[in-house]
């Protein structure tokens, strides 16, 4: 299986500077392995949308997959709270 290329929006920068560094490390780890699978067990996709979320502690990874050019966008990272709006 090919490995597939993480892309962030922009937006995602600002998303994580309010989070704690060492849970920043987790959730880019976690980010990283999504290259590898980008549909692990622990992800559950979004009903209704090509979405789907990835648990990190208390905080949420939104992501989508576009299997034929073998890339994966992180959209969105943050507090269950903050993540849907």
């Amino acid at each position: 299986m090919a490995e597939y290329k993480i892309y962030f929006r922009e937006s995602v920068e600002k998303d994580l500077k309010g989070i704690p560094k060492n849970d920043i490390k987790k959730i880019l780890r976690l980010i990283e392995l999504l290259s590898l699978t980008p549909r692990p067990p622990s992800s559950e996709k979004l009903t209704g949308q090509d979405r789907y979320r990835l648990r990190q502690g208390r905080y949420r990874i939104l992501y989508s997959i576009q299997d034929i050019e073998h890339t994966v966008w992180i959209v969105k990272v943050g507090q269950r709270k903050d993540i849907y709006r």
